[in-house]
């Protein structure tokens, strides 16, 4: 997945004989040209939100992208980004036609009318958990060996030409859960303040919605409870704080928003299969 971009660094890299490449990647302030490729692309917003425009198939795309959202790129568009903060990180996940075209197959659709749509910062629970399970795998050194990152890839694949091409069959659940813009600002507003006590009824607020309303449209959003949501944020957030800094377990569980480390460790032991220090000897980010 090549960029023209000196600044641009990767995080973490791996790929398959069947030609598909996962990586984890960051961009800095400025301007970013990414070429026509053969592959489509799959991009997933990682932490805190950025500030980006992008320009690709004739459109300027504007917006704040926020942990979760997702870019899909069709094959043979060249993109121009303009970052403008920090906090570009981003799973990229790179699909080559002939994968789709094996999908498509099997699925009884004919590839040649099988077109995958551009898409800039929408959200789908669905890639979103195949990315999430890429990147825990990418971080392991890939332990489940090469079948399961295959099916990973042959999932994001399935689902891109069910629910983001041409033949898509219009889905009821795309159209429910909180609107772009109100989503966004509750994701952001939770990201800004995990280390506070958040309550239920001051995201509610955020979003103009009655608590029992939140409750209801943020997981149809998202595909998790809220509670659930701001525990998975406080791991990922630790587990970037755990890789990059030098903090004690016990200062980072206060940095995220858990009670004490021991709170901590038992959340990271329940979605990542190891404790804090342990992912701390062997982390690869």
């Amino acid at each position: 997945m090549p960029l023209n971009r000196k600044s641009s660094e990767v995080l973490a890299h791996v790929s398959t004989p069947d030609g598909v490449a996962i990586q984890v990647r960051h961009d800095a302030i400025g301007v970013l040209e990414a070429p026509e490729l053969e592959n489509v692309l799959i991009s997933v917003h990682l932490g805190a939100p950025a500030r980006i425009a992008c320009r690709r198939d004739g459109r300027r795309f504007v917006g704040t992208a926020v942990h979760g959202d997702i870019d899909i790129i069709p094959a043979r568009t060249p993109s121009r980004w303009e970052i403008h903060d920090e906090n570009d990180t981003a799973l990229i996940v790179s699909l080559p036609q002939s994968l789709l075209r094996t999908v498509a197959n099997e699925s009884g659709i004919d590839h040649a009318r099988l077109e995958i749509r551009n898409r800039y910062q929408i959200r789908d629970p669905e890639l979103e958990a195949l990315s999430s399970a890429m990147r825990r795998e990418m971080e392991a050194g890939c332990p489940s060996g090469r079948f399961y990152l295959d099916g990973l890839a042959l999932a994001a694949a399935s689902r891109l030409i069910a629910r983001h091409s041409g033949v898509s069959k219009p889905a009821a659940e795309l159209h429910q859960g909180l609107s772009g813009r109100k989503l966004k600002l509750v994701l952001s507003f939770i990201d800004e303040t995990l280390a506070e006590n958040i309550s239920i009824e001051h995201v509610a607020s955020v979003a103009g919605v009655s608590a029992s309303h939140l409750t209801k449209l943020f997981r149809q959003s998202t595909g998790l409870p809220v509670h659930q949501y701001v525990i998975q944020r406080r791991v990922e957030r630790a587990r970037a704080l755990i890789a990059s800094s030098e903090l004690t377990m016990a200062e980072i569980a206060q940095a995220v928003g858990f009670t004490h480390e021991s709170h901590m460790a038992r959340h990271m032991r329940r979605a990542l299969g190891a404790p804090p220090k342990a992912i701390r000897r062997s982390i690869i980010l």
